[in-house]
């Protein structure tokens, strides 16, 4: 007969205190994949996870989600904007060449 254990809300505890700790720190998981056949390489990929808050990832300079217009609606009106003002020059160049 197999005894089943009740799971205590200290386990949810350390599992919230884990968590929180890897946000704070930041964890770093890295890996390379190589293809090689005969020394000749056909495929490397290099892969990088960065794990921690979004604070964190500000002190350390990283903020590409700030720029990406996906992401970020400053970041989009941004690019709308710069879009908008080339398009304009456009126009107006081509407006000087019709007359």
């Amino acid at each position: 007969m197999q005894q089943q254990q009740m799971m205590h809300a200290t386990n949810a505890t350390n599992l919230a205190d884990i968590l929180e700790r890897v946000l704070d720190k930041g964890i770093v998981i890295a890996g390379d994949i190589q293809i090689k056949i005969a020394d000749v390489e056909l495929l490397n990929i290099k892969i990088r996870l960065l794990v921690c808050s979004v604070d964190k990832a500000m002190q350390m300079g990283i903020n590409w989600w700030q720029q990406d217009p996906y992401l970020s609606t400053t970041a989009k009106d941004s690019a709308l904007s710069k879009e908008n003002a080339a398009l304009q020059k456009r126009i107006s160049r081509l407006e000087a060449k019709m007359k």
